[in-house]
């Protein structure tokens, strides 16, 4: 979920209010994908990744590119209301229903030390180390990469060079929807699906990005890693209900002990 936040506040100077409606999207399209389809909800991530791709070039393409470089507040109102329409579309489309998606692995484990690991948590967890690894190879070896760190570094320089600035920025708002599309589908796995988790998800994705920093993205997996492992065990010791205020209690703690580290990374 970070991965992508990060991708397009770093680039973009864009907190995109509507990231967790769009994993909420690619949490429906691959269950659609297994439920319809029949297809391996592992082997639709793919395919639903190439689908946000391209829901979200064409949402940066023709909607953001409007106001992109304006000020924070527009940005915030407009990706706000593109996340309350994409919400209701889809109460209307797909129902207020809880949906899982339950391969027959789904629960699966096995023990190492005397620890039971589920496979799905396991596969999940190596994919978005995998997937990190894929964006700072795209980002730092690529030469759309390149492209991309320049526009975010000095949008000037980088017009001089040839660089399409509306072309980057939705390409880049396309991979984020892409990384977003994949976090839903594992999501879906994982837990459950319905219209309105985008809101918490956004929430989520905010808070990782704000501890894990904009710069390098297997510091923002490492920023989840820190926020799951915390949520664990304040449900564990304190209750479920303290889940969400572990979350947001780390990340006020992240800016009051060290606000310069975080205003830079973000």
């Amino acid at each position: 979920m970070g991965l992508g936040m990060a991708l397009v506040w770093g680039v973009l100077n864009v907190v995109n209010l509507a990231h967790g409606a769009l994993i909420m999207l690619g949490g429906y399209l691959t269950y659609y994908l297994f439920t319809g389809l029949g297809i391996d909800p592992f082997v639709a991530l793919p395919i639903a990744a190439l689908g946000m791709f391209v829901i979200g070039y064409c949402l940066q393409r023709f909607i953001l590119n409007l106001i992109v470089r304006s000020a924070m507040l527009n940005t915030l109102l407009i990706t706000f209301g593109l996340s309350v329409v994409i919400t209701y579309l889809a109460q209307l489309l797909f129902s207020a229903d809880f949906r899982t998606i339950n391969p027959t692995y789904s629960g699966a484990n096995f023990a190492v030390a005397g620890i039971t690991i589920p496979v799905v948590s396991l596969a999940a967890f190596v994919i978005a180390f995998v997937l990190a690894g894929a964006v700072w190879w795209l980002l730092n070896e690529m030469t759309i990469g390149r492209a991309i760190r320049a526009t975010a570094q000095n949008l000037t320089a980088a017009r001089l060079y040839g660089v399409d600035p509306r072309n980057i920025y939705a390409l880049t708002f396309g991979i984020g929807a892409a990384l977003a599309g994949v976090a839903g589908g594992l999501f879906g796995i994982l837990t459950h699906l319905t219209p309105y988790v985008g809101a918490t998800l956004t929430a989520k994705s905010f808070v990782i990005a704000i501890i894990g920093g904009l710069s390098n993205p297997f510091k923002v997996i490492l920023g989840g890693i820190v926020i799951g492992v915390a949520e664990q065990l304040a449900s564990l010791y304190l209750g479920p209900t303290y889940i969400d205020v572990i979350s947001f209690g780390l990340l006020v703690v992240v800016l009051v002990v060290r606000p310069a580290r975080s205003l830079r990374a973000a």
